[in-house]
């Protein structure tokens, strides 16, 4: 029998190639439910008419009858459903897995949907994991149900599968430095939201571009990885490799590192998140080891590029720091791409509403939105005044 599949964010990067690697292994997968944000009907309808799920789900309410027309314009019959909450009806419609391509922590009610139904969580949210780490972690039902989708974390599952947990001695994730690889601080000043935009190995979406060339996404990397697998911060290191061909490693005790290696292709990862714990023929092309070709690996130049280490004193002050981490950093991107913030500017306005933000005693799925709303108003101030 194939494997039942929920993809949340169909329309999006991870979602494209998903189906992708899906249409290659027909006999391998089911596609029961596709939800997106709405901005796209056309390709949502192509998509529906490609899969035939039973469920096609929308964020934006006012999407709704656009989506319902392209879908009858290609014959397609799925039950539609809009608003705040389908999201997560689609990733709680009870699939073997739900693979979780929405960006921001919009993602986390419909990862927290998944777990709750049973499904296995392929998960390559890393926000909602960040956001609301501790009831995440509260909400899985057994071992390895979530396994991550983001090509360091599938990575270092794949090499954590050589040792025990307590053989592991430290977590290191590669970074390829995005599009400023190199430069120092006195060089980022002055840069544009396009040249942000200009990532060297990978084709992502424009969040995840810009949060790339900052290294916010590997400091939310780092937090994801905390979390996931259950090594401290300060066990978990970051080195730049400008190939992207190592996408994280694992150190272990006796003083030997396991690394996977593949091209920069995301279908690799996406393909083994949603046929997890087996793999998926053809995912991606390998290496090719006909040609002479070299690795470079680079320490960390924290100065040009706080955010990890304002990722770190975050975690320390406590399970809501994160989401606050994230949530002023989605409004400070947003204020940098509309030329209201200087690049440098991201971290450093983050770094200050972390620092000044006061966490509640309790960790409840309402703090997590109460502290996200704060720190977008505080955010939002400290940028315009």
């Amino acid at each position: 029998m194939p494997r039942t599949i929920s993809l949340l964010g169909s329309t999006g990067s991870i979602g494209t190639q998903a189906l992708d690697v899906i249409a290659r292994n027909p006999e391998s997968f089911d596609v029961v439910a596709l939800a997106a944000g709405g901005a796209d009907p056309a390709l949502l309808a192509q998509q529906a008419a490609a899969v035939r799920p039973a469920l096609v789900a929308v964020a934006r309410e006012d999407a709704r009858e656009a989506v319902v027309e392209a879908l009858d314009a290609h014959g397609v019959k799925s039950d539609v459903v809009a608003g705040d909450d389908a999201v997560a009806q689609a990733a709680g419609i009870g699939a073997d897995t739900v693979l979780n391509g929405v960006t921001g922590s919009v993602g986390l009610r419909p990862t927290l949907a998944a777990l709750e139904a049973g499904s296995t969580l392929a998960l390559a949210n890393k926000e909602s994991l960040v956001a609301g780490g501790v009831l995440v972690k509260r909400a899985v039902r057994r071992e390895g149900q979530i396994v991550p989708v983001d090509s360091e974390h599938s990575a270092l599952a794949q090499a954590l599968r050589s040792g025990t947990a307590d053989e592991v001695e430290r977590l290191v994730l590669t970074a390829s430095g995005g599009a400023f690889r190199g430069w120092t601080r006195d060089m980022l000043q002055g840069v544009t939201p396009e040249q942000a935009l200009k990532h060297p190995n990978w084709d992502m979406g424009p969040v995840v571009t810009m949060n790339s060339a900052s290294m916010v996404n590997k400091a939310l990397e780092v937090i994801e990885a905390h979390l996931l697998f259950d090594v401290p911060m300060d066990r978990i290191d970051v080195v730049v490799h400008p190939q992207s061909i190592v996408h994280s490693m694992v150190e272990f005790i006796d003083g030997s590192t396991i690394a996977q290696a593949s091209p920069p292709d995301m279908r690799l990862p996406i393909a083994l998140g949603i046929g997890w714990p087996s793999r998926v023929a053809d995912a991606a092309p390998g290496l090719d080891w006909t040609t002479a070709q070299s690795w470079e690996f680079h320490p960390l130049d924290e100065d040009a590029f706080p955010a990890i280490r304002v990722a770190r004193a975050a975690v320390a002050e406590s399970g809501l720091h994160p989401a606050v981490f994230n949530a002023a950093n989605e409004e400070c991107v947003a204020a940098f791409a509309a030329g209201d913030l200087p690049f440098l500017g991201i971290v450093e306005t983050v770094r200050s509403v972390v620092e000044e933000y006061e966490a509640p005693g309790d960790i409840t799925l309402d703090a997590v939105d109460e502290a996200e709303r704060w720190a977008r108003r505080a955010a939002h101030a400290a940028i315009h005044g």
